[in-house]
């Protein structure tokens, strides 16, 4: 039986994984709710990065602008729910939630969010809720549920 501060130090860090989701759900609608410009800006800004890397690493290599600035928008979309995914499937199992349940409700968390984004982009000027982000959005919490568990087996 652990002690006293062994179930604090337990509570804390399960109160702090599912912090940590809240958070990044967080982050998602703080991005989703901004207008078409700024976040065009946002990705255009990435995008050139990239680019700017690209171009150093590989020297005269052609790279097509308006492509990659969909490519990083779209990498967005899964990675920011992979990231989603990975955190709720941490929160999830320190609240003693394991197994095929873990990665259903973790799933179902992330796809229920992904919808519930597009939704409230439907009310943000210029930008508009489409189904093939929360099927990009629905494969990232896919991957990410699946990285944690072949992670987590190697603990």
């Amino acid at each position: 039986m652990q002690d006293k501060e062994g179930q604090n130090n337990l509570r804390l860090i399960l109160i702090i994984s599912w912090v940590a989701v809240f958070l990044w759900m967080g982050i998602i609608f703080y991005l989703s709710a901004q207008m078409a410009a700024q976040s065009d800006e946002l990705s255009q800004g990435i995008a050139e990065r990239l680019l700017s890397a690209v171009a150093k690493a590989f020297p005269g290599l052609n790279v097509d602008y308006i492509q990659s600035n969909f490519l990083v928008r779209k990498s967005a979309h899964f990675l920011t729910y992979l990231v989603l995914s990975v955190l709720t499937m941490n929160a999830l199992r320190r609240s003693g939630i394991k197994g095929v349940r873990q990665i259903a409700i973790a799933i179902g968390i992330c796809v229920l969010y992904a919808i519930s984004d597009e939704a409230h982009q439907l009310f943000v000027p210029g930008r508009s809720g489409q189904l093939k982000d929360v099927l990009l959005d629905s494969g990232g919490a896919i991957v990410g549920a699946a990285l944690y568990r072949l992670f987590e087996r190697r603990e």
